[in-house]
């Protein structure tokens, strides 16, 4: 699928980006690394690479990471691509992780380290979410279940108070990536809908879910779609990472960004994504909530499209920790030493973070079931 030319380029640049070799730089900030791939006019990858992120868990049910750990990355990742294609970007795209809070005071800079999606220690404040906003479900197409972003600040008001009163504005990781950028505070809509705070209908903040943790839309980013300009790079920024004052568009959540990349846009049409979680998606042309069994409904990363998606928390990072229980050396070893898989073999339920699809759960745990004195 070709690329369009990217929004806001000037027309000449515009009309010349099919035919002079530029390209655009896709940063993603993900839960176990930064990655930034070059991309030319045909889609096709010029050069890529990804800094590794580390995870904090200080308390059970906790996750953690410290806001600066991104910029670096995201700073490190872009600067090992080649200097020839860094000088020929016209423009960059946003993808990441969702949900997580980011607490910023008056000069913009992080209170506390960054509250994650798969963090599960909010389980209460959900509970009384719903009791405070009982057209929460109906306004947001979700249930209030720990991962997203409110019920976090709700905890933070709680037992945070003193960090809570400083906060003056809340932004996801990929918005706080863009910060950097640009000194724009935006967020797009398909991220935007992960927080509970958006109207996911009417794609706008709702005033009536924002009062229920305590904020305002003063506290909110400004709302673009995906695919609009959300800011410029700044020239010390452009200096630093060799690269034009280029245009960054509004980008998208991690899975909704996935999803335009492999053309999932029209009704019906869907994916599913193994990372350190686990995704099933189907994009949707309207507004089609189905809370039951923990089904999300969101915006997509483009304008007048929704979309429906299960998240299993724990993926393709419980295969990872399965091989080191088993003494594996790597990932790799561990699932070349799979068997065929026989109905007498164990089974591993891999709910290391909790569980959100279909079981909203932030204290359900992992458990090897069917273990034998033959179990190797």
């Amino acid at each position: 699928m070709a690329l369009d030319a990217p929004v806001g380029l000037p027309v000449r640049e515009a009309a010349a980006f099919g035919g002079l070799g530029v390209v655009v730089i896709g940063l993603d900030l993900g839960t176990s690394g930064v990655k930034a791939v070059a991309v030319d006019s045909g889609g096709v990858i010029q050069a890529q690479a990804t800094t590794p992120l580390a995870v904090s868990r200080p308390q059970p049910l906790w996750s953690e990471q410290d806001p600066q750990d991104w910029i670096a990355a995201a700073e490190a990742a872009i600067c090992a691509l080649p200097e020839a294609i860094r000088r020929r970007t016209r423009a960059i795209g946003l993808s990441g992780q969702m949900h997580g809070a980011t607490l910023l005071d008056v000069r913009d800079k992080a209170l506390r380290p960054a509250i994650l999606w798969n963090d599960g220690r909010s389980g209460r404040e959900c509970r009384a979410l719903e009791a405070a906003a009982p057209d929460l479900v109906a306004i947001t197409g979700n249930r209030a279940m720990p991962g997203f972003t409110a019920p976090k600040l709700a905890w933070v008001r709680a037992h945070e108070p003193e960090v809570f009163a400083a906060t003056r504005r809340v932004l996801l990781p990929k918005d706080y990536v863009r910060l950097w950028l640009t000194g724009e505070t935006v967020s797009d809509m398909s991220d935007s809908a992960g927080t509970l705070w958006l109207d996911v209908g009417r794609r706008d903040w709702s005033d009536v879910l924002l009062a229920a943790t305590g904020l305002t839309r003063d506290h909110m980013p400004r709302l673009v779609e995906g695919s609009a300009v959300s800011g410029v790079l700044r020239k010390p920024v452009a200096e630093a990472l060799g690269l034009p004052q280029v245009p960054v568009a509004g980008g998208g959540g991690d899975n909704a960004a996935s999803a335009v990349g492999v053309g999932a846009l029209a009704p019906g049409q869907a994916f599913v994504s193994v990372g350190t979680s686990g995704v099933i998606f189907i994009a949707d042309d309207a507004f089609r909530p189905n809370p039951g069994r923990g089904v999300h409904t969101f915006c997509h990363a483009l304008p007048e499209i929704w979309h429906r998606m299960s998240v299993t928390l724990s993926a393709a990072s419980a295969i990872d920790s399965v091989a080191r229980l088993a003494g594996f050396s790597s990932t790799a070893e561990a699932v070349a030493n799979l068997g065929d898989g026989q109905p007498d073999d164990p089974l591993f339920a891999p709910w290391l973070s909790g569980e959100r699809t279909p079981h909203n759960d932030p204290s359900a745990s992992g458990v090897f079931v069917g273990l034998t004195h033959a179990t190797t």
